[in-house]
């Protein structure tokens, strides 16, 4: 199914909640709506659901204008942040609501339930009410039910968000194998960009109503047109420090010279993007050494996040790996120059790191 939105906008009042933009998800794919909270995410779904009209521009699927066609109307299957199931019905009922409806045969439906309660690991389950399960055994359940509708249009909206971390790196991966299959354009909205990255496909960036930037997944993280595509994709937040055009590079204010290779249209003040992963704490050939003092350092996952004063400016580093610094101890980072962004003074790209191969 191709859904497309055309120069769509969305206005209450006073209050803009959607500034005009034309996006085409990829059919038969993931597309993940990424952005902070209200940056927009849940009013555009609100618009392609047809639970909400636009102000301005129209939603087409398949070539046929569908905008203001209600969403009782539409082949679409919506799961929310919260448990939204059937209390009276049982989790096999709660599944197979969306086939009774479109009154497929009882072996059928028999069959589909349970195939899909045993990929979400709630097969054992299936007898009991939502209120006799966990939060995330019932959003399972609600995921199991959108699944079992089969819709062309699937919507997403930040299905994980209230369930415990271990639960929703859980889900993370069914959902990733689940979506695979290609048989419904899945759009999935999300705050955070290690989620994007993992479930792949394509990107749609939004801050503040706006559209920033669309395209797969691993370009628009890996070359982010903007400072702002940049700071939302990125978790920790890239570092940003100031610089100046010099010879042979970038010279950091305050700090040595970075050797990236600048287009001569650049202008004089720069912004130079380092992500935390790309932030050494052992040398390189070529690094750039940055000493400064350990403000915090704290374990996540199985990372260790080193937040460090220098004379540029903050900077944070991701180390693999569980390590211990002492608070106010020295430290000296390292960057390899060709790891370094490089943002104009209107925030705009101008250096990405290359690629390696298949990345």
């Amino acid at each position: 199914m191709q859904l497309s939105l055309e120069q769509v906008g969305k206005t209450v009042g006073p209050s803009v909640h959607l500034h005009p933009m034309s996006l085409n998800p990829a059919p038969d794919a993931v597309t993940v709506l990424l952005g902070a909270t209200q940056a927009g995410k849940t009013s555009l779904m609100r618009l392609m659901a047809g639970l909400d009209v636009p102000t301005s521009g129209r939603v087409l699927v398949d070539g046929r204008d569908v905008t203001g066609t209600p969403v009782r109307e539409r082949n679409v299957a919506m799961v929310y942040q919260q448990f939204i199931n059937y209390p009276s019905m049982t989790v096999f009922d709660n599944i197979a609501s969306p086939l009774k409806l479109g009154g497929r045969p009882r072996a059928e439906i028999e069959r589909r339930v349970r195939e899909l309660a045993a990929r979400l690991h709630i097969e054992v389950f299936l007898e009991r009410l939502p209120a006799e399960l966990s939060g995330g055994q019932q959003q399972r359940v609600a995921l199991a039910r959108a699944l079992a509708k089969n819709a062309p249009l699937m919507l997403l909206d930040e299905p994980l968000v209230n369930l415990d971390y271990k639960l929703r790196e859980e889900l993370r991966e069914e959902l990733t194998q689940l979506f695979a299959a290609g048989d419904s354009t899945v759009v999935y909205a999300t705050t955070e960009p290690g989620e994007a990255l993992l479930l792949g496909g394509y990107t749609a960036v939004l801050d503040q109503g706006e559209l920033l930037q669309y395209g797969p997944t691993a370009e628009v993280f890996h070359r982010p047109k903007s400072l702002r595509v940049a700071r939302a994709f990125s978790d920790p937040p890239m570092n940003l420090l100031a610089a100046d055009v010099a010879e042979g590079g970038a010279q950091l204010q305050g700090g040595p010279l970075i050797a990236v290779s600048l287009p001569r249209e650049a202008t004089r003040s720069l912004t130079l993007g380092i992500r935390a992963s790309a932030v050494r704490v052992a040398p390189r050939p070529g690094d750039v050494a940055l000493a400064g003092q350990v403000e915090l350092a704290e374990i996540s996952g199985s990372d260790t996040f080193v937040h460090v004063h220098t004379a540029v400016g903050e900077i944070v580093a991701q180390l693999t790996g569980v390590h211990d610094f002492a608070l106010g101890s020295a430290i000296t980072l390292h960057v390899n120059p060709a790891q370094v962004y490089a943002f104009d003074q209107s925030g705009d790209l101008l250096v990405a790191p290359q690629r390696a191969k298949g990345v």
